[in-house]
């Protein structure tokens, strides 16, 4: 029998609410930044924790560009919004559709060097992006695929990491299946699309999430290969709107963009949260 104990209840709850506290106390202070104007965010010190009457001008100045109260240009936030969504489900699904396929042929085909094969994309985990990142650049390059969606995604998409938890997955479904698909006269590209690809329902939707925010978040690969202001992604943009120098940046706009670019991150995870939680069920089950 558990035993209940109210004392312990509310303890938990108020640590609980604490964090959460901690967690979204920024995010809302960047809301309330994104509801002012910039001469309010400089002048006030400290600055008001309720919202401005600011709201939908800095929103329409960030998303569709504008002019800023220091007379300088604002570049529109819904390109780049556009940008890092393409890139980023390119490279979750390129990166599934990749590991899935690997990770089959590694598992279900004998060919000579086939462990020599794994563990050479293996060791590639080994390596930090820092070391490939000079020679991938050099390639990319040399394909002319420099300020291209090709060359934002591409060198992106080969994943060493699903590949592996692909390969463990299956090394765990039952040989029976594959008996009985044979039987019933299923090849093997049948047998993976009926049989492998919605057991791993579950390890895709995850992986998708995990290569979602990864894809959304990148920085250092499309700050080196592109110089198009057209192909940058929204974490760039941000990072070129905080200006250097004695050049005043416009605050309101910077969080307003920021507050942007949390958004398809979090829709992602909130919408495929279910998956998580049926993973969680049947890994018990």
């Amino acid at each position: 029998m558990v035993e209940r104990r109210p004392g312990l209840n509310v303890l938990a709850h108020l640590i609980l609410i604490l964090g959460v506290a901690i967690v979204a106390f920024p995010l809302w202070m960047t809301f309330v930044a994104s509801t002012q104007t910039a001469e309010q965010i400089v002048q006030n010190r400290p600055m008001s924790l309720l919202p401005g009457d600011n709201l939908v001008e800095t929103y329409r100045v960030a998303l569709f560009g504008g002019q800023s109260n220091y007379g300088s240009a604002i570049a529109p936030v819904l390109p780049m919004l556009k940008v890092s969504l393409i890139s980023a489900l390119v490279i979750a699904v390129g990166k599934i559709a990749i590991s899935l396929l690997s990770a089959f042929a590694f598992v279900y085909f004998r060919f000579p060097g086939r462990s020599l094969c794994f563990w050479m994309v293996f060791v590639t985990l080994m390596l930090p992006v820092e070391v490939r990142i000079g020679p991938t650049y050099e390639v990319v390059s040399n394909l002319g695929m420099l300020n291209t969606y090709a060359g934002l995604t591409v060198p992106l998409i080969a994943s060493a990491t699903a590949t592996f938890l692909f390969r463990q997955f299956f090394l765990t479904v039952p040989d029976e299946l594959v008996e009985a698909s044979r039987i019933d006269g299923a090849g093997p590209i049948r047998f993976f699309r009926d049989v492998l690809v919605p057991l791993s329902a579950t390890s895709i939707a995850a992986l998708f999430v995990i290569q979602f925010i990864y894809g959304w978040n990148q920085y250092l690969w499309p700050l080196l290969v592109t110089t198009d202001e057209s192909r940058y992604p929204i974490v760039m943009g941000i990072k070129r709107m905080i200006s250097g120098g004695d050049a005043a940046t416009e605050w309101n706009v910077v969080m307003a963009t920021a507050m942007l670019a949390m958004i398809p991150p979090a829709l992602i995870v909130l919408g495929m949260q279910k998956w998580f939680v049926k993973g969680l069920v049947d890994a018990e089950k």
